[in-house]
């Protein structure tokens, strides 16, 4: 499956990468060496492997690969170079597959489409399972935004609540083919294995889509996705000690707590 840089890159012009499917090949291998480090000794996961570069320098030290590639072309380019005896190449949309597919994984190394950004963050936050991820430079500072600032959001205060976050490398566009228009980080991220629940999380996502009005008037405005009145969500908003706080202000610890509290007010609490 090893391919140098410049067959590597021979082969992505060849292939011509699907926008659709958000495929930006990886062509540094330094940086796939990198990636794969962490990856030592362990049972590893890949999503979208690619043309296998990372994939490849994975094989070298991982205790076992499986590799997910949604493409069939890939794949079968992955597959008719295979010769990594602790490689299980898989054909298929990663989120298709079952938890228990996943059993035995030690973590996940990839380098991901920016449009699955959320999804595989969510997805690592419920199966407990750290990660090395490429992904936009623009994403992970949104990620680390602090209370207060422009760029805090509800992406924010579930990554601080979920991840311990460590940022290995910003990587240039050149690194990749096609080139993106926009700069990329590694990240290393560890869960803390606290799961939120759908219904915490949900609120969350209410209250910071009004992150800057007062709390009350962001849950009254939520009415509507509450599947509730204004007039009996307005009754409710009155009762909280911090209804005249800013949604934006709040620590993801605060927010959260203030979240559990409406769902106890609403009586949708589990």
């Amino acid at each position: 499956m090893y391919m140098e840089e410049k067959e590597m890159m021979s082969a992505a012009k060849a292939m011509r990468a699907s926008r659709r499917l958000g495929q930006n090949f990886l062509m540094n291998r330094n940086l796939a060496k990198r990636e794969a480090s962490y990856a030592a000794s362990k049972n590893v996961v890949e999503m979208g492997p690619g043309l296998g570069m990372l994939t490849s320098e994975l094989c070298m030290v991982a205790k076992s690969v499986t590799a997910i590639e949604k493409d069939d072309r890939l794949y079968a380019l992955l597959r008719s170079n295979n010769d990594c005896k602790n490689l299980n190449l898989v054909n298929a949309d990663f989120f298709s597959l079952e938890k228990s597919f996943f059993s035995g994984i030690d973590i996940m190394v990839s380098n991901i489409p920016y449009n699955l950004s959320s999804s595989v963050l969510y997805w690592l936050a419920g199966m407990g399972i750290p990660a090395v991820l490429s992904m936009q430079e623009e994403f992970v500072s949104h990620m680390s935004a602090v209370p207060g600032t422009r760029k805090y959001s509800k992406l924010s205060v579930v990554t601080s609540l979920s991840f311990d976050v460590e940022v290995i490398a910003n990587v240039p566009p050149t690194y990749f083919y096609p080139r993106p228009k926009v700069r990329s980080s590694v990240i290393l991220v560890t869960p803390k294995n606290r799961v939120i629940g759908e219904k915490e999380l949900a609120m969350i996502s209410c209250l910071m889509e009004h992150k800057k009005k007062k709390l009350r008037n962001a849950l009254i405005d939520s009415a509507g996705s509450l599947g509730m009145p204004k007039s009996a969500v307005s009754a409710i908003a009155e009762k909280l000690p911090m209804k005249d706080t800013r949604p934006f202000q709040l620590t993801p610890e605060g927010l959260l707590a203030v979240s559990e509290e409406v769902l106890v007010l609403l009586g949708k609490s589990a």
